[in-house]
């Protein structure tokens, strides 16, 4: 597939105009002003059109059967994954929206929750097909008022402090679980060097296993990544504390509306920041919030990103990093990557995709505006080289389907409209 003569938003080198973009394999094989294909590649024509990466969306809730696991205060065991829907109409609309790439939570019902999936937007996929082969585990904490909240039946915490000591304890356990098992693999190691081998090995009898506990040394090695939802700047601290104390990163703090607050500890604790753009007054906790948050962390050294929370606001993610520039003075470069290549970094996922670099997957949008602008509207998302949406077609099938519905409903009006016929009790025709 050849993609020509666009403007080609790379994020990581500028913007080029009049240039091309070569996809074989579902991948980017070059990218520049004088690229050719084969000649019996799929030509797109995009002049007058503008290229981006496809969008990432680091906080979503789309294509899931369910979101929270509230009955206990510390759900790591399970997980999104066991209940995707690739059916969900909501992975075809954000495709509209140019979203390829999306971080699916659990919801924050829970100081712990439980794992997230990040999976590719392939519609027409099963939800196999939909995971991000590769994408590092991670999953979702909860500070502030929704993991304290009433709830029925009745469950600890119901204050913040109670949040923080349901997490201290929870890793507290973690960590003897871990040392359980690295006492075992050590024992089982030397065992197997000795004399007597495998007989030896056999005798050992291993910890017990707790998927919750499990999920939560995962942590601590260093192979799962924790999504923080937070509020408070003061909460946003105590976690920070907490993750140091235990010596893990925070890999995101996801809302963080008074982020701009501590900044500067954010940035050097190394964890991103997962925002909105202008979204407040829905809730106490988001009453110090502004629509310079994303661009004062950003200048401050935190990798920030803009997430919708929302299907439906995963749709015009794009105008929203437009906001931030508009608002906050970002560089077109810092908007759009906003939404691309910062959402990737906090994902783990940048050198697969979130940015126009020969080597990443074909993740790409097509759009008939300037991005950042509020006209601007996807006409094509490309997922690992193939088109998953294309607008003409898309009003065409719209224009197919109303005539269709129209049929239908004058049927149905034309057999109401009919003479009933009745009979009497001998069953004559009346």
């Amino acid at each position: 597939m050849l993609i020509k003569n666009a403007t080609v938003m790379t994020v990581t080198n500028g913007t080029l105009k009049n240039a091309s973009v070569l996809v074989r394999d579902g991948k980017i094989a070059a990218v520049g002003t004088n690229v050719t294909a084969p000649a019996d590649a799929t030509v797109i024509d995009a002049t007058g059109k503008f290229l981006t990466p496809g969008i990432i969306d680091a906080h979503s809730h789309i294509a899931s059967d369910a979101t929270n696991e509230g009955s206990v205060a510390v759900s790591a065991m399970v997980g999104i994954q066991d209940v995707l829907d690739p059916d969900d109409v909501s992975i075809y609309r954000a495709l509209a929206g140019g979203v390829t790439s999306v971080n699916v939570l659990h919801g924050s019902a829970n100081p712990i929750g439980g794992k997230n999936a990040v999976i590719k937007l392939r519609w027409g996929a099963d939800a196999a097909g939909l995971l991000f082969q590769g994408a590092q585990p991670g999953i979702k904490f909860a500070l502030g008022e929704n993991p304290k909240r009433d709830r029925e039946p009745d469950r600890y915490p119901a204050t913040r402090m109670g949040v923080m000591d349901v997490v201290r304890e929870a890793f507290v356990q973690a960590r003897e679980y871990q040392r359980q098992w690295r006492g075992y693999e050590q024992e089982a190691q030397r065992a197997q060097r000795g004399q007597r081998g495998r007989a030896a090995q056999a005798n050992l009898i291993p910890p017990r296993r707790d998927l919750k506990l499990e999920t939560l040394a995962e942590i601590l090695d260093g192979k799962r990544l924790v999504h923080a939802h937070s509020y408070r700047a003061d909460e946003i601290l105590q976690l920070i504390r907490l993750a140091e104390e235990f010596d893990f990163k925070i890999a995101t703090f996801q809302h963080v509306l008074e982020g701009y607050k501590v900044a500067d500890e954010i940035a050097k604790h190394g964890a991103g920041a997962s925002t909105f753009s202008d979204w407040w007054a829905y809730k106490v906790e988001a009453y110090d919030a502004i629509p310079y948050n994303a661009a004062l962390m950003t200048e401050r050294g935190v990798v920030a990103s803009i997430n919708s929370d929302s299907g439906e606001e995963m749709r015009h993610l794009n105008q929203e990093a437009g906001k931030a520039m508009h608002w906050g003075g970002l560089t077109e470069d810092q908007a759009l990557a906003l939404v691309t290549l910062n959402p990737a970094k906090q994902l783990h996922i940048a050198d697969r995709v979130g940015s126009i670099d020969v080597g990443k997957d074909a993740d790409l949008v097509i759009f008939d505006n300037y991005p950042l602008g509020t006209y601007a509207l996807p006409v094509t998302t490309i997922v690992d080289g193939q088109i998953y949406f294309d607008r003409q077609p898309d009003l065409e099938l719209r224009t197919q389907l109303e005539a269709e519905k129209k049929a239908l409903l004058d049927k149905e009006k034309a057999q109401t409209q009919r003479p009933r016929v009745t009979t009497d009790h001998t069953g004559e025709v009346r």
